[in-house]
């Protein structure tokens, strides 16, 4: 299926509160002239990162995360004696490549380097983490009771780098209990509570933060989360976490700003990206630029949006076997204005629902923060394979603003009830046939 609109002319989709109930497919649509709103972006001139003159080298004791060993202490203590504008670097040798800590914090200008073949995993002792009351490792009605494996609070030019790997070990059994992190998430959702689990990366208050070359996987939880941060990069960054474990969001920035991820390959158990605005602020000026997704909950903005999300691109991404694609999720319990969005030069495949723009998520519809959709584009968006396209404005009065341009749904997919100005037909797009790749293997270091 093909949507062709002109740029100068917008899809403006409104579904009532009644038919937010009715098939997701159901729509009505207006159209309304607008003009091309702004190009969104980072407002930062970002390039590749360069990694800072080493301040301290450790080297592995441990070949594997059974040892028994703790390395907190010594990587702490590292990191606290660093000078600004200088690395701590973890390395290994032929037959030591392990770390296991417990919790770190990242100090003011400091960079913690991972080298290639050497692993930094994270502690599976829940007190390790715990904030208080020994929740870390249980289910309650609160969550949040674990510190996160590295945390950044309060820094400027801090970041993590290297060819290495970080391992949250959220399929490992956690001590003293016969569940893993990610088997305690599942049952928090059948049990309709929620799991205590430390998150990987944790960036609050900070500025110029930056991820370069280094792969996290199996997190506990949210693998990187942005908290009032001005500035943020990730480059060549890979996220490999199995799509079954729960809440294993890629990268969340939250009520921040001048983010760029670039040049990086995730695929998840949720959200690959998902832009927040909680109640902390505004998410703005933001680019998502020459990525690759796999499995995951796809490109998202929301679900939390209350204090507005504006000024996205998102530009040459592929996508494929994961749920949703381009993805803007709310409700009126935590809705608010989303606006400036654009896609540009996205290929999909097996992708589930390759367009959803929903404003009753999980079928939420009472609050009075009302989620509105406008400015958003969709330019040269291909998907190699057929899935659902939803678009559910909130209501009449609070449609959804959106502009397509060359948008190809391949198959015999359609959207019911809608008017789209231009041509609908039954095609598959072959733009994407070589725009595809394998997730990368880990970088190889011979010692």
């Amino acid at each position: 299926m093909i949507l062709t609109c002109p740029l100068s002319t917008a899809v403006s989709i409104a579904a009532s509160t009644a038919a937010s109930t009715a098939a997701s497919t159901s729509l009505a649509a207006l159209l309304l002239a607008c003009a091309l709103p702004l190009y969104a972006q980072d407002s930062r001139t970002v390039i590749e990162p360069v990694v800072p003159p080493g301040c301290a080298v450790l080297m592995a004791e441990s070949a594997s995360p059974e040892s028994g060993r703790n390395d907190t202490g010594r990587i702490q203590k590292a990191m606290d004696a660093c000078p600004a504008g200088k690395s701590v670097r973890l390395e290994g040798s032929k037959d030591l490549s392990a770390f296991i800590s417990g919790p770190l914090v990242l100090r003011t200008g400091v960079t913690l380097f991972v080298d290639a073949e050497v692993t930094l995993y994270a502690s599976t002792d829940p007190d390790a983490f715990d904030l208080n009351g020994a929740r870390c490792g249980t289910i309650d009605a609160k969550g949040h009771g674990c510190r996160e494996f590295i945390t950044a609070d309060d820094t400027v030019g801090s970041g993590i780098m290297g060819e290495g790997v970080i391992d949250g070990q959220g399929g490992h059994l956690i001590d003293g209990k016969k569940e893993t992190w990610w088997e305690l998430a599942r049952r928090a959702q059948k049990e309709k509570g929620n799991q205590n689990a430390p998150r990987m990366i944790q960036v609050k208050r900070s500025k110029q933060f930056t991820l370069y070359g280094i792969t996290l996987r199996n997190a506990p939880n949210f693998h990187v989360g942005l908290t009032l941060v001005d500035g943020f990069t990730a480059w060549g960054v890979k996220i490999n976490t199995p799509g079954t474990a729960r809440n294993t969001d890629g990268i969340d920035p939250g009520s921040s700003r001048n983010i760029t991820v670039a040049h990086s390959f995730i695929r998840t158990g949720d959200d690959n990206i998902a832009i927040k605005a909680g109640n902390s602020g505004p998410t703005e000026n933001v680019s998502i630029l020459h990525n690759h997704f796999y499995s995951g909950h796809g490109m998202s903005i929301g679900s939390e949006v209350n204090s507005g999300v504006r000024h996205v691109l998102v530009e040459d991404l592929t996508m494929e076997d994961s749920v949703s694609g381009l993805r803007i999720k709310s409700d009126p319990g935590r809705g608010g204005l989303v606006s400036d969005v654009r896609y540009h030069d996205v290929c999909l495949r097996n992708v589930r629902k390759p367009i959803e723009l929903n404003t009753s998520y999980e079928h939420r519809t009472e609050g009075s923060s009302i989620p509105v959709y406008k400015d958003i584009v969709f330019q040269n968006v291909h998907s190699a394979t057929s899935g659902e396209i939803i678009m559910q404005g909130f209501d009449a009065a609070r449609s959804l603003g959106v502009k397509m341009d060359d948008v190809v749904i391949a198959g015999k997919e359609t959207i019911e009830n809608t008017i789209v100005d231009g041509v609908i037909k039954k095609e598959v797009s072959h733009r994407c046939d070589q725009r595809f790749v394998p997730f990368p293997e880990p970088a190889t270091k011979h010692y």
